[in-house]
């Protein structure tokens, strides 16, 4: 059974020091896409989200957004710029040379308060310690969303099933009204070189005639094209049964498809004949809406 492309998946993973949320959207795309929005401090994560990800999803447009809450209380470190320091300590130095005052009058406290000469900066947290936490959220949500894009399948499966059913009924019915088309062709052509000859007060050549009538057969013999088509309509149906994903190998088949249509509806040249391609060429154009969202 295959899958859909187009899905929803939440997941979230949350304990005393941290909170992941991982929230997953896909729709329909040729290859696969994948878009993601992360925190800055989880950048590092990031190759290892995609592979997760494109691991389960074969195709699509995937739109990744993860959250975090961090609960723990941060250690914290202060780093000191002793060169910026030592700038600072000169330049006031020489501004007391200048004025005639005392440096000893400038402590390292004031030294301290000027901009930049102190930063605190926060200690880094292990990324080895915090993947297990992000996976199962990614875990979880991608669970969700191929429960959506498994059941959407299932109803696109049906769909495809019973509308290639409709395109095999309606190659029957065209296989079936062949014969006749052939044979009205007959009798239009002996009634009118009948009329014309009627003129002359001469009878038709029916050896002639039937050499025209056999031409014509020849040239509207749609055989070799219901025999592909059906092969293909099968091929169709064995792959919607697989196990992988078969969306590209649908819309090859597909083109097969139409390239058989097209070519019986221009041989058949036949007003009863014309009403069953559009409704063939009308299914098969449903389909190919359908397997766009196929993966």
């Amino acid at each position: 059974m295959f899958k859909s492309m187009t899905g929803f998946g939440r997941g979230e993973y949350l304990d005393s020091d941290h909170r992941f949320i991982v929230e997953i959207r896909s729709v329909n795309h040729r290859f696969n896409d994948i878009v993601l929005r992360i925190p800055k401090h989880l950048g590092g994560l990031e190759d290892r989200v995609r592979k997760s990800i494109a691991g389960t999803l074969a195709r699509g447009r995937i739109d990744v957004v993860v959250t975090a809450d961090d609960f723990m209380e941060r250690r914290r470190t202060i780093r000191v710029d002793k060169g910026l320091a030592g700038g600072y300590y000169q330049a006031v130095k020489d501004v007391a040379d200048a004025c005639g005052l005392d440096i000893k009058a400038v402590n390292a406290y004031d030294i301290a308060k000027f901009p930049d000469v102190l930063k605190v900066e926060e200690i880094a947290e292990d990324l080895e310690t915090l993947w297990p936490k992000l996976s199962e959220a990614i875990d979880q949500a991608l669970g969700n969303l191929m429960a959506m894009r498994t059941a959407e399948g299932e109803t696109i499966f049906r769909d495809l099933t019973a509308r290639i059913e409709r395109i095999r009924e309606l190659g029957e019915a065209i296989s079936r009204r062949a014969p006749a088309i052939v044979d009205e062709y007959r009798e239009r052509l002996r009634e009118r070189c009948r009329e014309i000859l009627a003129e002359v007060n001469a009878a038709p050549d029916e050896a002639r005639l039937l050499q025209e009538v056999a031409l014509m057969a020849d040239r509207t013999n749609i055989t070799e094209e219901l025999v592909r088509l059906n092969s293909h309509l099968d091929q169709f149906g064995q792959a919607m049964r697989g196990d992988t994903a078969v969306g590209r190998k649908l819309d090859f088949l597909l083109q097969e498809l139409n390239r058989e249509t097209n070519t019986i509806g221009s041989k058949a040249n036949d007003m009863l004949t014309s009403g069953l391609m559009v409704e063939l060429k009308s299914e098969i154009e449903k389909v190919r809406e359908q397997i766009q969202n196929i993966e």
